[in-house]
């Protein structure tokens, strides 16, 4: 099969690259390196099955030769980034969403889309199963990452049920592991530095608010499933197993042997007090549920994180 990844040389969409080759595809990695890194693609540079294109997906994309799948991952996923980047976070949701949706229908490809958990925004239901709609404020600084990707949705459903194109839509919950930027501004690269240096660990709010995090190499096996079953609506791909901020950040010290304090700033607006999947339906419909434990994950990603730190 051959495969166009947009985003590619991000943290999911490089692991994504992998399993793909590894699974016999060739492989186009499509990326505008905003947020990516070709560090992340470098091991599979003069691969015969890889192909590097440097490209803004929210221009028109011309792709020679047929295509089977197109993975759309294009898109900055964290808060640093979305708010550092909003309107290109929201061109890449519709305009990029809109071209890599014309090259599925004109190539007769299969299109998937990664959608992610901010679609429910500071949600009301608890766990979250994909029937809920979400409560998002869609003018607050979170709006144009929670509100691009609802978009996306729409205009994926819309492309499936109008032009019959093949639609997949994957609702990512937290995810960590190796490839992550230090600078992320996410939970994970943000304490690990932090308490491997000995520094002390920043918790925003009271840390009470809860998180669920998923190992990457588990949330490819979902993504790589979803893909090549049946199912066009979204489904959520993420670990269940829940836990407070505070909570996660006294496991990260201990495992990474920090020894640093616990120190609070004042939450962000709009943050989710709770964040936790539902994954009824991947269980059901793609025989999948997380098997990397935490401990095991957060071993893997320190490792990542105290070679690019330098640290013995």
């Amino acid at each position: 099969m051959r495969t166009l990844v947009t985003g590619g040389a991000g943290f999911l969409g490089s692991h994504l690259c992998d399993r793909l080759i590894l699974e016999g595809h060739e492989v186009i990695c499509m990326d505008n390196l905003i947020t990516g890194d070709t560090d992340n693609i470098a091991h599979l540079m003069g691969n015969p099955k890889f192909k590097f294109i440097k490209y803004d997906v929210t221009e028109y994309i011309f792709i020679d030769g047929p295509i089977d799948n197109i993975l759309h991952f294009a898109s900055p996923a964290s808060p640093i980034d979305y708010l550092e980047l909003p309107i290109q976070t929201l061109k890449v949701g519709s305009l990029g969403t809109h071209k890599a949706l014309g090259l599925a229908k004109a190539k007769k490809a299969r299109f998937l889309l990664a959608s992610t958990s901010e679609v429910y925004g500071d949600p009301l239901i608890h766990p979250q199963p994909e029937e809920y709609y979400g409560n998002v404020n869609p003018i607050g600084p979170r709006g144009v990452y929670d509100e691009a990707k609802r978009f996306a949705e729409a205009l994926t459903m819309a492309y499936h049920r109008y032009h019959g194109v093949d639609t997949r839509i994957v609702r990512i919950f937290n995810t960590y592991g190796p490839r992550m930027r230090l600078n992320d501004g996410r939970v994970v690269p943000a304490f690990l530095p932090q308490s491997l240096k000995g520094e002390d660990l920043t918790v925003f709010g009271d840390g009470s608010q809860t998180r669920s995090f998923c190992y990457v190499s588990d949330l490819i096996d979902g993504i790589y499933r979803l893909l090549f079953s049946s199912e066009c609506e979204p489904v959520n791909i993420g670990n269940p197993r829940e836990m407070t901020i505070l909570e996660f950040a006294r496991t990260i010290n201990e495992i990474a042997g920090g020894n640093g304090k616990i120190i609070f700033k004042p939450l962000p607006q709009d943050d989710p007090k709770v964040r936790q999947p539902d994954i009824s339906k991947a269980k059901l419909l793609l025989g999948w549920s997380p098997r990397v434990s935490l401990d095991e994950g957060i071993r893997q990603t320190m490792a990542y994180f105290k070679k690019k730190l330098d640290i013995k």
